[in-house]
């Protein structure tokens, strides 16, 4: 017995570990350098529109719920999509609960993550709390993601991957995912992390990377065991 547990263990941990690998290597990943421009010069007028967003966000820390929630959005997690967003479609989305949804939200996500990295690393963006010398609303990340080009967002290409892959997967909840990937991307910029022009591409290169993972034929199969479990739920 004890040796068939730690077999089901192993092969669990397999699965795991498989499941959290891209699909698609950054390498063939559309390339953030080529379809979108680079981030705005700071003596232009879209960067005075960042830091006029960026006085916005400050003043929706004001509202004290809605900086609770930006505070909770500072998470980066599959399961975190899964408990935000299975409120949105009326069920319970995790691991345990739906299996083949989150296999396929798994996926999906760690591969569209992937398609930031040229960028990042290229134009080393800074932060607005590091050009403002301003504390954040989650300071405990201020030091790791100092070290992290803030164009584009990769919490915000998190959120819209997984709005947009659940919105296919239920499209009768379409305006209620949508709007809670919207707002999870509008979290970075009041906690202070992103600039709005980082926010905006973040959803297009998420949008880039969905329609990259649909012409991946092991992403489809997961994509249509994820569809049969969702069908037998919601009936």
């Amino acid at each position: 017995m004890k040796q068939m547990i730690t077999l089901v263990a192993a092969l669990l941990m397999g699965l795991s570990a498989v499941a959290q690998e891209p699909l698609v290597p950054a390498r063939e990943l559309p390339n953030m350098r080529r379809f979108l421009p680079p981030p705005p010069d700071t003596a232009s007028a879209a960067f005075r529109y960042d830091q006029a967003q960026y006085r916005w966000g400050l003043e929706q820390r004001g509202d004290s719920l809605r900086c609770a929630l930006a505070t909770q959005d500072a998470e980066w997690s599959v399961d975190y999509m899964c408990r935000i967003m299975g409120g949105a479609m009326g069920i319970t989305l995790s691991r345990e609960a739906t299996p083949a949804i989150y296999r396929m939200l798994t996926a999906g996500i760690f591969t569209a993550d992937k398609v930031s990295e040229t960028a990042k690393a290229f134009y080393m963006r800074t932060r607005p709390y590091m050009y403002y010398g301003e504390p954040t609303i989650a300071p405990w990340d201020e030091e790791d993601l100092s070290h992290n080009g803030s164009y584009p967002s990769g919490h915000t290409i998190l959120g819209w991957t997984t709005a947009l892959l659940l919105t296919e997967l239920a499209p009768e909840h379409a305006d209620t995912i949508l709007a809670r990937g919207y707002m999870y991307g509008q979290s970075r910029v009041i906690a202070g992390f992103h600039w709005q022009s980082d926010v905006d591409a973040g959803r297009l290169a998420a949008s880039a990377a969905v329609a990259r993972l649909h012409a991946d034929r092991r992403f489809l199969k997961l994509m249509k065991r994820a569809r049969k479990e969702y069908q037998r739920l919601s009936r």
